[in-house]
């Protein structure tokens, strides 16, 4: 499936052409796998096992490898391990080496080079953790990491470190300690269920865990974070949403980067889960030559729209080491979002943060819309970039003598 693509490179905008194709569902298509069966091609196990994962491998299903490419694919066991699904991996396009699906999944030598502000573990997860594979760093809530493997793996993991144990950092989840850590501390209203991905537990591994955490009172709801609906639909079966259902109020955040991510496959894949009652959110990363252009960004969430999922935030890319030429500017990030807020509507606008390098949480970065605020009134712009002034007194009560008769036509 090759449809219209926006260059990213050429600098010109993209056309009308290239978004409304960019807002098609096509499906991701068979390639290189068109004899395989049905059965096996719609089985999530077969596709697991059929994994591009060595550099032999993608030479022969990817002969257009650049020597960037193959040299970063020789060396991407020592940093994170090389994983691309049969399914998702005919979404790239061999033609363009600025594919954006292309980019977030094969291997580069530029992960090698790592600048003295890039981390092995950029939010500071290890040093909020009280137990293994349990992060408490915000008062209410916790992100329990069930596993290290994903079905593919982002080239800009932010737990490159621990996903894949492809740097030795030898991570074994310890259930019993991370839910005993939960049930003594009634602070605790929210679990988020991550790694790796949880969706790559057995239904039955997952129900069991989901359940022990819904025996736990104070835990109010249940979230997962997954990229499986994207990276690897089959496995969004009728047997999982119905053993998920069971486990309401739940949440899913997938993650999606670009609207070609969302094929007839992910569509219907997240309408299983819609239909079962899960209210979805998507995370976006923001990424050079991905997605950090404001047409090709507001077409991917309006098509999450379509997808019946919530754009919920854009992250800056985080300093993980060897992340550099992945990395987009925040100055992308807020000029992306000034071409968002206003010219489409409210619910695909998600909020863009920073996670703090060191482990300081979320902080939301925005377009400058509040110019001035004092006691009197706070001057404020709108997305045409008009100067309106909003009356304000510290009491709530109005600053000055109000006039005598509104007019109809000054409520309008």
């Amino acid at each position: 499936m090759q449809a219209e693509k926006p260059s990213q490179d050429s600098g010109e905008p993209p056309s009308a052409g290239a978004l409304t194709a960019l807002k098609h569902f096509s499906s991701a298509g068979r390639g290189y796998w068109h004899n395989v069966p049905d059965a096996d091609w719609n089985d999530w196990r077969w596709q697991l096992k059929h994994r591009i994962t060595t550099v032999e491998q993608l030479q022969k299903f990817f002969p257009t490898l650049t020597p960037e490419e193959l040299a970063g694919a020789q060396l991407a066991n020592h940093k994170l391990a090389l994983g691309i699904t049969p399914y998702f991996f005919n979404l790239i396009d061999p033609a363009d080496e600025h594919c954006p699906i292309r980019r977030q999944v094969i291997p580069r030598i530029e992960e090698t080079e790592t600048a003295s502000w890039e981390m092995s573990d950029p939010c500071g997860e290890d040093s909020h953790s009280p137990v293994p594979g349990l992060v408490h760093r915000y008062p209410d809530r916790v992100l329990f990491l069930v596993t290290d493997r994903c079905a593919s793996y982002c080239r800009y993991c932010t737990r490159s470190r621990l996903v894949s144990n492809a740097s030795g950092y030898d991570f074994h989840p310890e259930f019993d300690k991370q839910i005993a850590y939960i049930a003594a501390h009634p602070e605790i209203r929210d679990v988020l269920l991550s790694g790796g991905d949880p969706l790559l537990l057995s239904d039955e591994k997952l129900e069991n865990l989901l359940s022990r955490l819904r025996a736990i009172s104070h835990v109010e709801f249940l979230r997962l974070g997954t990229r499986i609906p994207v990276f690897l639909p089959q496995r969004i079966t009728p047997e999982l949403c119905a053993m998920l259902k069971q486990f309401h109020p739940l949440f899913i955040s997938i993650h999606s980067n670009h609207p070609r991510e969302l094929t007839t496959e992910v569509r219907d894949a997240l309408g299983r889960l819609a239909d079962a009652g899960i209210p979805l959110g998507n995370q976006t990363v923001l990424l050079k030559h991905v997605n950090d252009d404001a047409d090709v960004m507001k077409a991917h969430l309006q098509k999450l729209l379509m997808c019946r999922v919530r754009p919920y935030y854009i992250y800056q890319c985080d300093l993980i080491a060897g992340s550099a030429h992945l990395r987009a500017s925040v100055r992308k990030g807020i000029e992306i979002m000034e071409k968002l807020r206003g010219h489409t509507t409210g619910y695909a606008v998600p909020t863009y943060v920073i996670d703090a390098p060191g482990g300081g949480g979320k902080v939301p970065v925005s377009p400058e819309y509040v110019l001035s605020h004092n006691a009197d009134r706070v001057v404020i712009r709108n997305f045409e970039g008009k100067i309106f002034e909003y009356p304000e007194a510290a009491d709530g009560r109005p600053c000055g003598r109000p006039p005598e008769r509104i007019e109809e036509s000054q409520l309008v």
